[in-house]
């Protein structure tokens, strides 16, 4: 073992015995923290918490301000320096059953020839509001839009400061709720950032425009109608195959059997939100929002994943109601639009249905409407 790294995790197992050990009061701590305001980083350390020549605890390896399990499985992974808090996590389940067949009824979507993972859950408005901190210090697309603040039906993520230095917060209550007001470009743009490793910059070709879509300042209907994943995209926004499979699928082999909603059923979800979740429900409209639901103004959305055993048979969340999802498809039969699923908190059972496709024009954003990603091979 080197030295620099016994050096480390000797500092770790130090840090951990001296937890809560006594320290002398210091003369400028405005937070009480008995780490002198001179050297703390973190808010709120624990008093009594040995620290480091920063003021973070010693052995605080991922920087979050503790010394826990995490710090220590980093130890044992041979990290011996700190490394950056880590970015947006897109929690994802593994679609599988390769080269299963299309469901036999309506217009026949789901068949997928290879396995690849999807959100589990709708993109949120806080990892929105990261995505937005990241590139959008000048947003030369457009990723914000005001109505994600000053609608009544808006995520609530507000802007702060004028360009080339927007800085952007989310409301408390509304990090976990889905973000809506994204157009089809915006999700591509998240999907592209993805792709390149969440990087900090402008909305360039090494941050939003190129990556698993070549978007290079799309923006107008015509010239996001062309945009077509690249063969060696990652993170991707789903293809209405890859989305309908992961929604409605049995996950039953290669068969071609799949539920009408995507609550592991073939009854009408209800709309409650109770605790525990007796399964087969959603958050969508039935002629009320009914305050009992806990979906009622000012939300209307649920928490993703709130409806705890109402997911779908590969084990996603939310995608029936919350809001509508943009997918890959390109509807010209009639018009220029991008295929939507799922229904959303706006409208009425019918919309949850399988069979149920809609589509919007790519470059508006609307306040019922959002996405998740997928990870394709």
């Amino acid at each position: 073992m080197n030295v620099r790294r016994l050096t480390t995790i000797l500092a770790f197992a130090v840090g951990l015995v001296l937890l809560g050990a006594a320290v002398p009061a210091c003369a400028d701590d405005v937070d009480d923290d008995g780490v002198d305001d001179a050297i703390d980083v973190c808010d709120n350390t624990p008093r009594g918490t040995t620290v480091d020549a920063e003021g973070r605890p010693l052995g605080d390896v991922d920087q979050d301000c503790d010394t826990d399990l995490d710090d220590f499985a980093l130890f044992r992974q041979e990290f011996t320096a700190p490394i950056a808090p880590p970015g947006v996590v897109i929690d994802t389940v593994p679609v599988g059953n390769p080269g299963n067949a299309n469901d036999t009824e309506g217009d026949g979507y789901g068949g997928v020839a290879y396995t690849y993972n999807i959100g589990k859950y709708e993109v949120t408005a806080g990892q929105y509001t990261a995505f937005l901190n990241a590139v959008a210090a000048t947003d030369t697309y457009g990723l914000y839009n005001t109505n994600m603040w000053s609608n009544s039906y808006g995520c609530k993520i507000e802007r702060a400061g004028s360009s080339p230095n927007y800085t952007y917060s989310v409301a408390p209550d509304w990090p976990d709720r889905p973000v809506s007001f994204v157009g089809w470009g915006d999700a591509a743009r998240f999907a592209n950032w993805l792709h390149n490793g969440q990087p900090t910059g402008a909305q360039d070709l090494g941050t939003t425009e190129d990556g698993s879509y070549y978007l290079n300042g799309a923006i107008n209907k015509a010239a996001l109608m062309a945009v077509v994943r690249e063969p060696d995209a990652t993170w991707v926004i789903p293809s209405e195959d890859e989305w309908y499979k992961a929604a409605h699928h049995y996950n039953d082999g290669v068969t071609g059997n799949y539920f009408d909603y995507s609550t592991n059923s073939d009854t009408i979800p209800s709309n409650d939100l109770i605790d525990p979740d007796p399964g087969n429900n959603a958050t969508y409209y039935d002629g009320v929002w009914p305050d009992s639901a806990g979906f009622t103004t000012p939300y209307y959305r649920t928490e993703v994943g709130a409806h705890e055993n109402s997911n779908s048979p590969y084990d996603t969340f939310d995608q029936d109601g919350n809001v509508s999802e943009w997918n890959e498809a390109a509807v010209a039969a009639v018009g220029s639009y991008r295929g939507l699923r799922g229904g959303s908190f706006y409208y009425y059972y019918g919309f949850l249905h399988a069979g149920n496709r809609y589509f919007a024009y790519p470059n508006h954003a609307y306040y019922f409407i959002g996405f998740r990603v997928a990870e394709v091979p």
